[in-house]
């Protein structure tokens, strides 16, 4: 009994000393926040000021109020903005101030911060408030600057600091061979100094000098890597060599190999036959062993066709060439090299001739022609330009499109041509000459003719309804090739006259013509020109016109089991050309005056001799009459 009572009281004693150890820990709890609520409305401050040891690129603005801040910020930056700060890269010192990049710093933003910083409610801005004086605040604004003066003058820096690295090379002096030793370069890392001269310039210290990053540009090819070209040069200068071919030899001295060796610069390691003088050394080879190919040729005599056989070529094969010619130069033995070559087959082979079925006459028609030498020589010319054109089967031949504009360049002279509907002196007079007898070739051949146009005035030594005129580019002569095989499109120019024959495979074709006469379907045109020498009213018919005139010829076409191929009608119509009428305007001369007689007086006006009327000049015993006023002469 008397143990459970000690136990009892032993238990009650130690809840008591918990309790009261709780209400010790309570009170001192409130006591120390009482105590540091105290401390932070101690250290709060107005909220108009800002924090105790606040600074802003460097300079303290504790104390100070906001606006009271900025306005001394940007006295100082103003105060500033001229002077300098040094930068220095690579053994180069250099001077940029804030005006020269535009740079301005956002101190009201700055200072918006830092008040930021130690803002708050009560005691919580003076713990704040407490941590800034005892730490310091530091806060640097965000500064702006004009991107183009930045880039400029970091092209500016870039342009004295940079300095390229010099890779090793072989060079020659003479024939000797000697190694250049590399050299590293330097480059500013502009992304780090735009960022480095930014805030520099930005900031309010302008002591001391502050470096720019810089890069070392290393070389890739180092005078060690060097040393096996610089012996193989040796060794290709050490002796001549010489070049072979078919029975010729030619000799290259050591001062030709060195001419034509590329030595091993500017970041290449291998030893070479190459570079300008080369070139130009196998251009010259070329011409003394090639061969130019030639082409199975179409040779025609009347109707008959044969074919020329083609020839193989030969070509200079350089790349194989060169590879014999640097193993001659690196050799200390052998010295000599091949000339290489490859044989070159013709563009248009025997076989590839003999299959285009060129065998005879398809259509052959022969004009006349005659006129000034300009015209003479322009036939000639555009007859040259589309003879030998050959005509892929189911292509369409173009007049135009084969010679081309016919202008003075290509030499083509002024000669009579038809111009709006006149006959004028021009470029290319007698162009139509040869464009009317391809036509009628094509015509009698009994081909498709896709485009053609008629003269505007009827040309009598043309086939009547059947020519055709061109005018580059816009009007043309087209058929098309649809035998099957190749056509041969072939010119013979006579002193007065032309004859055009198209040779492919013969297709036994049978054409039929009808050809309407020559209708007149206008008034004849008349034109009277003003003639001062004619009296007037008086006409003289300087030169006989024609009226308006028109015809059609319609052509069929047969093939040689008589089906028929084509049923085609061409219209021409032909402008009428005037009558020069030329029409008098001379006026008649005026009346002259006729003369006084001798012993009459008076006087003779511009109509008519008054008459006489005075006693002396009638005959005894007559009257005084009017007479009749007489002409004068």
């Amino acid at each position: 009994m008397r143990a459970e009572t000690t136990l009892y009281r032993s238990v009650a004693r130690r809840r008591r000393s918990v309790w009261a150890l709780v209400a010790q820990i309570a009170l001192a709890t409130v006591l120390f926040a009482a105590l540091v609520a105290l401390l932070g409305v101690v250290f709060a401050g107005s909220p108009a000021k800002l924090a105790e040891g606040t600074q802003i690129a460097g300079v303290d603005i504790g104390g100070l109020t906001e606006r009271q801040a900025v306005a001394a910020l940007q006295d100082k930056a103003r105060s500033l903005a001229h002077t300098p700060v040094t930068f220095t890269a690579a053994g180069h010192d250099f001077e940029v101030a804030a005006t020269q990049l535009g740079v301005e710093a956002d101190w009201k933003g700055a200072v918006a911060a830092a008040a930021r910083q130690g803002d708050g409610f009560g005691p919580f801005r003076g713990f704040r408030r407490l941590h800034t004086r005892f730490f310091g605040a530091e806060i640097n604004p965000r500064v702006a600057v004009s991107n183009a003066a930045l880039e400029y003058k970091l092209a500016e820096l870039a342009a004295a600091v940079d300095r390229p690295h010099v890779e090793a090379s072989v060079r020659r002096r003479g024939l000797g061979i000697e190694v250049v030793s590399e050299r590293a370069g330097v480059r500013l890392r502009r992304e780090l100094a735009a960022r480095t001269i930014v805030r520099a310039v930005g900031s309010f210290e302008r002591t001391g000098r502050i470096r720019l990053p810089v890069r070392i540009d290393a070389p890739k090819v180092t005078a060690a890597a060097l040393a096996p070209a610089a012996e193989q040069a040796r060794a290709a200068l050490s002796a001549p060599v010489r070049l072979s071919y078919d029975g010729t030899t030619w000799k290259l001295p050591r001062w030709r190999i060195a001419e034509l060796l590329s030595l091993p610069a500017d970041g290449a390691t291998k030893l070479a036959i190459a570079g300008p003088l080369a070139e130009s050394y196998f251009e010259k080879l070329g011409k003394r062993v090639e061969q130019r190919p030639k082409d199975a040729r179409f040779v025609v005599s009347g109707k008959n066709v044969t074919i020329a056989p083609g020839q193989d070529g030969l070509r200079l094969d350089v790349p194989a060439t060169v590879r014999a010619l640097t193993g001659a130069v690196l050799s200390p033995i052998d010295r000599t090299a091949a000339v290489v070559v490859r044989v070159v087959p013709p563009d248009r082979t025997t076989a590839e001739a003999q299959a285009m079925g060129i065998s005879g006459v398809v259509g052959t028609y022969t004009t006349t022609y005659g006129g000034t030498p300009g015209r003479l020589h322009n036939v000639r010319l555009v007859a040259q330009l589309i003879d030998d054109t050959l005509i892929p089967p189911g292509k369409t031949f173009s007049f135009n499109g084969t010679t081309g504009e016919r202008n003075a360049a290509k030499g083509f002279e002024v000669a009579p041509v038809i111009i709006n509907g006149e006959l004028r002196n021009g470029t290319g007079g007698g162009v139509c000459q040869v464009s009317t007898t391809v036509f009628n070739a094509a015509f009698e051949a009994g081909l498709p003719i896709r485009q053609r146009t008629n003269h505007a005035l009827y040309i009598s030594h043309y086939p009547l309804g059947r020519d055709a005129t061109v005018n580059y580019p816009d009007l043309d002569l087209r058929f098309t090739n649809d035998t099957g095989k190749w056509l041969l499109l072939r010119t013979f120019v006579g002193t007065g006259s032309l004859t055009v024959n198209l040779y492919g495979a013969p297709q036994d074709r049978r054409v039929e013509t009808e050809t309407a006469p020559l209708s007149v379907v206008g008034a004849l045109p008349v034109r009277r020109i003003g003639d001062k020498r004619l009296p007037k009213g008086k006409t003289v018919v300087a030169e006989t016109g024609a009226p308006p005139r028109s015809t059609r010829v319609r052509r069929r076409v047969f093939d040689a089991s008589g089906k028929l191929l084509y049923d085609t009608t061409w219209r021409s119509y032909y402008v009428g050309e005037p009558t020069i009428v030329r029409v008098g305007t001379k006026k008649p001369a005026k009346p002259k005056a006729k003369q006084a007689k001798p012993g009459v007086t008076g006087s003779v006006d511009s109509a008519a001799a008054k008459p006489a009327d005075t006693p002396a000049a009638r005959p005894p015993g007559t009257t005084p009459t009017t007479a009749t006023p007489s002409p004068l002469p």
